[in-house]
């Protein structure tokens, strides 16, 4: 008699999640594995979806890779499904009908600077800043207040540089991107000439890569302005000596940018780049961010000390993109500290004992670090255990998918299969074309993406 097939649920549609659910395809296992991918949403592909800037295109074609399982009807996708939440699947519940289960749902939310007036509103996370503009149905309600010239994003990352970015490019350079149409209408009537990216350390430290620093000074709208406390005209930063091939190309376009002043060409808006700068307070008027007061710092024996020095930036909004942390999942534990489960290998641990059946891939894993193409590897690790675990897995309460569809329905939850995200891949795609010259434009209202995914009647 051949025994059941094992099955295995992999929480959250995003590159952890789908690496994961592509390496379990790929076990070579005789009896083969039953996958279900569950995402809260009703579209699949996480971060790329809500976090890669829109006119990043040639990043999110990564989603061909992603895609391939559920083309192929080698993995069964359930969005809609939010699990651990009210209303929603209790965890335990969920476990009852799979061998094990995987959880990829990643790192969301933004660290806090730490500093007085944080609290005031247009003081934003770039986590809630990226998703709004990226069409995340969470901050459809957003509403992030573009009515002052000056804005301050703070961060020496590339997410710091993709808010700039967005900020000071033209309407004509947003209008073919994914982009929701709110969004774009916002940033068209935007008020916004100056943005300003606190730097912590010197131009030697950035973390940004050159192609992301490259496309802020090929804006059509927007100079750069580098503020550098003249490091490169008194040859403080020796770019000859520099080995590393990236750091060296941000270098030099820096130093480029540098030698050409603060005077611009006159282009509408500008991104000042502001290095060896901390916001140390934020003031506000009548409750939202006024302005931002800035501290000057100095490198000593390589740590960051501020010298006391202060200065003043007329800014109405505020953007952090310091990095991101993770929320608890409801019954597994959680590492504060490392903002992570703890595991060992992807094997959740608790309490130093591994939990049966039970395992982690991506942020929640490993902490918000890597780049996309990181999670495959870190995926493929997880999976490898769980494989080497299934002969020694229990068998689950209600094995098969009828009892997990009714489970669903016990708890008020409609899921949504690949056909119905399909109907709405279709209906972005129709209002690109409304548009005109965008591939797709993205539903980002919660109801107007259900609506797409029914049948038509």
């Amino acid at each position: 008699m051949t025994p059941p097939q094992p099955r295995v649920a992999v929480i959250g549609a995003g590159p952890s999640g789908l690496y994961a659910a592509a390496a379990l395809l790929a076990s070579g296992l005789d009896t083969g594995i039953s996958v279900d991918v569950i995402d809260r949403l009703p579209a699949p592909y996480g971060l790329v979806r809500y976090g890669v800037a829109p006119d990043h295109v040639k990043m999110k074609s990564v989603i061909r890779v992603l895609r391939k399982p559920f083309d192929l009807a080698e993995v069964n996708f359930l969005g809609n499904v939010p699990v651990g939440r009210e209303p929603g699947v209790p965890f335990e519940v969920l476990h009852e009908h799979y061998h094990a289960v995987v959880y990829a749902t990643g790192s969301s939310v933004d660290r806090a600077l730490g500093v007085p007036g944080e609290q005031l509103a247009a003081s934003l996370g770039s986590g809630a800043f990226v998703s709004w503009y990226c069409g995340h149905p969470d901050f459809v309600r957003l509403d992030p207040p573009l009515d002052h010239p000056g804005v301050a994003v703070v961060g020496a990352g590339n997410v710091a540089l993709d808010v700039a970015r967005v900020l000071a490019k033209s309407h004509e350079e947003m209008a073919p991107t994914d982009i929701p149409d709110p969004v774009l209408d916002a940033l068209l009537h935007s008020r916004v000439r100056d943005v300003h990216v606190l730097i912590r350390r010197g131009p030697q430290h950035v973390r940004f890569t050159p192609a992301e620093l490259r496309q802020i000074g090929e804006l059509a709208n927007a100079d750069v302005i580098v503020h550098d406390d003249g490091l490169f005209a008194a040859g403080a930063v020796d770019i000859e000596q520099i080995q590393e091939r990236r750091q060296r190309q941000n270098l030099e376009m820096l130093a480029e940018w540098s030698a050409a002043g603060t005077a611009g060409t006159g282009k509408a808006r500008r991104i000042h780049l502001r290095f060896l700068r901390s916001p140390v307070r934020l003031h506000g008027d009548d409750g939202r961010v006024s302005s931002v007061v800035v501290e000057r710092n100095e490198i000593v024996d390589g740590r960051v000390v501020g010298t006391g020095e202060h200065e003043t930036l007329d800014v109405g909004l505020v953007v952090r993109a310091i990095g991101y942390a993770a929320e608890p999942i409801p019954g597994l534990p959680f590492d504060e500290a490392s903002g992570t489960v703890p595991n060992e290998g992807g094997r959740v641990v608790s309490d130093g004992v591994v939990v049966p059946g039970v395992y982690v891939a991506g942020w929640i894993k490993r902490g918000p670090t890597g780049v996309i193409g990181t999670n495959k590897g870190d995926a493929g690790e997880t999976v490898e255990a769980l494989l080497a675990d299934l002969p020694t897995l229990p068998e689950p309460k209600q094995p098969d998918r009828e009892a997990l569809l009714a489970t669903l329905a016990e708890h008020g939850v409609r899921p949504v299969d690949w056909n119905g995200w399909l109907r709405l891949d279709a209906e972005e795609i129709r209002l690109g074309g409304v548009r005109g010259g965008a591939e797709r434009v993205k539903v980002a209202e919660l109801s107007g993406m259900l609506a797409a995914c029914r049948p038509a009647e």
